[in-house]
């Protein structure tokens, strides 16, 4: 099935909605979209980072704030 969106009168405010409805609708069936071969390597990179003592850890409410502070 092929679906054509009028984008060019899409507004950026419709896109996004848009997107939403995409990807809450693909959320739903997760375990049929296959994760690209790629995300196997960053998460062995990501893995060895951690055993070399390269990579710390921060509790998710100090990255929030710190990602606020960020982007104050």
């Amino acid at each position: 099935m092929v679906t054509t969106l009028p984008l060019s009168q899409m507004t950026t405010s419709d896109k996004l909605a848009a997107l939403e409805e995409l990807w809450d609708d693909l959320s739903r069936v997760s375990e049929n979209i296959p994760a690209p071969s790629w995300h196997d390597d960053v998460l062995q990179a990501r893995e060895k980072r951690i055993q070399d003592g390269a990579s710390s850890f921060t509790e998710w409410t100090e990255a929030k704030r710190m990602i606020r502070d960020r982007v104050k």
